[in-house]
């Protein structure tokens, strides 16, 4: 891992927001090189920047000031259609209200990142696994309205699998569901990220949760104030 460039390098990454009578500076300076492979938990009371961050990570939003290289490549100024492309190609979702669409079914919804690529009948074997791997294999024709909220968590993550992608991002994904669910979904994630070798962000106020990971980050006030590795992460 230490041997490659990392995944994600973040340099004087800032982000502000002007509503006229003021700005607003959400993020205000994030220095931060992930290397491939690790699994960072990103954590801050509400308000602290850490969804802003992770909008950044995604390529959803640019950031005001800073430079922000997802895989060797610079995405911090790229257009949308450019970005797009990159999210489709290099980096998976997961969210906290699962993002499901209701006319799909189970293996559709997972099937479709994997359709926008173009990708043919190795897209459909890819999901049958992924479905079976998080234990849905009998839930396949399923539309979301008839699967669990654990069920549906379980779909979206294979669904953020199914293209390979070298980055995972999650944000909140046990936030809806109770705590047994919410352990099973977390130890499926991470099964899925070591049998997949890809990085995972995941931001989270869950402790717990983020006690799993190689890494923890604390935002405050926009700024990295703590950035801790466990000692086995690095062993």
């Amino acid at each position: 891992m230490t041997d490659q460039p990392p995944i994600l390098r973040l340099t004087g990454v800032t982000k502000s927001i002007d509503t006229g009578a003021h700005r607003v500076d959400i993020l205000r300076g994030i220095d931060l090189s992930v290397p491939r492979g690790q699994f960072v938990a990103i954590m801050g009371q509400s308000g602290s920047g850490k969804s802003t961050l992770l909008g950044l990570l995604a390529g959803l939003d640019s950031p005001t000031s800073g430079s922000i290289v997802l895989d060797g490549q610079e995405i911090s100024s790229l257009g949308e259609d450019q970005l797009a492309a990159i999210r489709g190609r290099k980096i998976g979702f997961v969210f906290q209200s699962y993002q499901l669409i209701p006319t799909l079914t189970a293996e559709e919804n997972v099937l479709l990142p994997a359709e926008l690529a173009g990708v043919g009948r190795d897209g459909v074997e890819r999901a049958r696994m992924l479905l079976r791997m998080v234990g849905l294999e009998d839930r396949c024709d399923h539309y979301p309205i008839q699967l669990s909220g654990g069920e549906q968590q379980r779909v979206a993550l294979a669904r953020a699998f199914v293209l390979k992608p070298p980055l995972l991002l999650a944000d909140e994904p046990t936030g809806n569901l109770d705590s047994s669910n919410g352990a099973a979904v977390l130890e499926l994630l991470l099964s899925l990220n070591r049998s997949e070798g890809a990085t995972l962000i995941l931001v989270t106020h869950d402790r717990e949760l983020a006690g799993h990971a190689d890494r923890r980050i604390q935002l405050k006030d926009g700024l990295i104030v703590a950035d801790e590795v466990r000692a086995e992460a690095t062993a």
